[in-house]
Parts: C-alpha cells; structure tokens; sequence
C-alpha cells in the first residue's frame, strides 16, 4: 500500500491529510488483535480427575493461592502470558533442549475465571473456543 501526504484546505481550516490517515490507519489498518497475545480463551488439559488447577496471586509457584480451577474447566479468561519459548526458540532448538528451556523460563498465564483473576501455569491451558 502506498501512502501520499497532502494538506487540503477547507474554509476557514486547513486540514492536513497527513494526520487524519494516520489517525484512520491506525483505527482500521493495525493487523495487531486477540491472536497477537494469544486466544481469548482458555480450558484446562493435563490436570488429572480429582485435582484442581492452582490459580495464584503472582506467576510463581510458591505464590499464594487464590483459587483453583477443575480439570475439565474451560471458558478461562486470558489475560497475557509471559515466560515459555519464543518464537526463535521453539523454530531453532531440539526438543531436549527446549524442555531445558522450559524450565528455566516457564510459561505463566493471567487470567480471569468464574469472578476470580490470577495466574496460572502456562503448561496445562490449551485454546478453547468459549461462547
């Protein structure tokens, strides 16, 4: 897409087009969205039957719980991750070593579900489509 500047005078003020196609393109040309920062939702996988997936109040282990979430819980709020693998990580390393990885930076993730927000580990969340 190529963009040209001009100024348009109208009347008593002149407008310069410049800035009102920058204010338009970002309105409606950012390709930034949900995807950019992962789904929407959340549902729990890899927690056993009888357990409950811990909600804490800091990303880390030893925080305080401050909820928990049943193994078949879906409809889980996202609210940002930070920590896991980046993009070059997972591309350039091995399995072994990205496990290696893994844990020296796990992945945390905030969320909201049924009225309670926090954090939980990243590694038992897998995209849900909540309606």
């Amino acid at each position: 897409m190529t963009c040209r500047i001009e100024t348009v005078k109208t009347g008593f003020f002149a407008v310069n087009r410049f800035i009102l196609l920058s204010l338009l393109m970002a309105v409606f040309c950012t390709d930034a969205g949900a995807e950019a920062d992962g789904p929407d939702y959340w549902r729990v996988v890899g927690v056993a039957n009888g357990d409950r997936l811990n909600i804490r109040a800091q990303p880390n282990a030893r925080s305080a719980k401050v909820g928990e979430i049943p193994p078949n819980g879906n409809c889980i709020a996202n609210r940002g991750c930070q920590g896991g693998l980046s993009f070059e990580e997972y591309s350039t390393l091995n399995p072994s070593e990205q496990a290696k990885r893994l844990k020296e930076n796990p992945r945390w993730c905030r969320i909201e579900y049924q009225g309670r927000t926090g954090w939980v580990a990243g590694r038992y969340l897998a995209e849900d489509g909540c309606p």
